[in-house]
């Protein structure tokens, strides 16, 4: 019996230790879910503002210890369940609907913008975890992104916050000026799509952008939008594998692929498979923006803005000139296409 209250005790005091972090999380990740049914929100990311309110609250009333554990346990456990649970909302009947001749404009967009961002980070002598993550977030779906590759290039979480602000800047100035770009350059419903799908930052931005230019159009860019989400894991691999070499092959048993992605992959499976009930499908979808903000709202928590500051403007450039390579290499492939 003494034995039993021992374990237990030991399970629950964690827990414990943790309830106060996470409740502070979650109550911003809720009011950055109830911000963006605002006026004019509708596009901004809850993400986003979980992590500026949490970068703000932290700044001016600094981070008592007593919130410490629960913050930690949002970055680590809840934000990787969030992502898992991001597969629920892919199938692989999209990726299928995007066809040969779209798949391959997202596939050679990502890899060679994923290349180049590495690339330039290196000439402008930006570290190399924000170089990964800027890369991360601008080749594949922004905010969700950058989170999912820092849990193998271990970045700072000021890497993270610039990366976040960073892919969200630019994202929205391609989210503005893509439909006017369209209508210049003359572009056909089907060409904006995919062009718009394959290029533009967040899930969130391509819907603004993409429907802009009608609905056939809008609706073509989320799909290539969401085929090219499933791309995260695969590039999570291949970052994994590159930490391990940088690393050194005597890391054993360690492997480089974090299990989150494994369970990502089988999220999109399920889906795809219809194996989940709607009404059980339904709240775990509803449910993934709220865990992925409680992360992002506990990444800013953790944030100093001054050591953010101080990393100077070589980054900013980094995410400038990524943003306009994606967008002229999307381009260029659509058009030849």
């Amino acid at each position: 019996m003494n034995e039993t209250r021992a374990i237990t005790a030991r399970t629950l005091d964690p827990l414990r230790a943790a309830l106060p972090g996470l409740a502070l999380a979650a109550v911003i990740a809720a009011a950055a879910m109830a911000f963006r049914a605002l006026p004019g929100m509708a596009t901004v990311s809850p993400l986003i503002l979980a992590i500026v309110i949490g970068i703000g609250l932290r700044n001016i009333f600094g981070l008592p210890a007593v919130l410490v554990p629960g913050i930690k346990a949002s970055l680590k456990r809840v934000l990787r369940a969030g992502i898992v649970l991001l597969g629920l909302q892919l199938t692989l009947g999209q990726v299928i609907a995007v066809g040969a001749p779209g798949l391959l404009v997202v596939v050679a967009t990502l890899a060679a913008t994923f290349v180049f961002t590495l690339w330039l980070g290196w000439m402008l002598g930006v570290d190399r975890p924000l170089t990964e993550l800027m890369a991360t977030g601008t080749s594949v779906c922004g905010a969700s992104a950058v989170i999912a590759a820092n849990t193998v290039s271990e970045g700072t979480d000021e890497d993270v916050a610039y990366a976040v602000a960073a892919v969200t800047v630019f994202g929205s100035i391609a989210m503005l000026t893509y439909p006017w770009l369209g209508e210049v350059l003359g572009l056909k419903p089907l060409v904006y799509g995919l062009w718009t799908g394959a290029t533009v930052h967040e899930v969130a931005q391509v819907v603004a952008a993409g429907f802009q230019a009608g609905t056939e159009a809008g609706e073509l860019s989320t799909i290539v939008k969401l085929s090219r989400v499933v791309l995260l894991a695969p590039v999570v691999i291949v970052l994994g594998l590159m930490a391990a070499r940088r690393h050194g092959a005597s890391k054993k048993g360690k492997a480089p692929t974090p299990w989150f992605v494994a369970g990502f992959l089988l999220m999109i499976g399920i889906n795809s498979a219809g194996l989940l009930p709607a009404q059980a499908h339904a709240p775990l979808v509803a449910a993934t923006p709220f865990l992925l903000a409680m992360g992002m709202a506990a990444m800013g928590l953790e944030t100093d803005v001054r050591r953010l500051a101080a990393k100077g403007l070589r980054p900013l450039a980094l995410g400038a000139g990524s943003a306009l390579f994606i967008a002229a290499a999307g381009l260029g492939l659509v058009s030849l296409l």
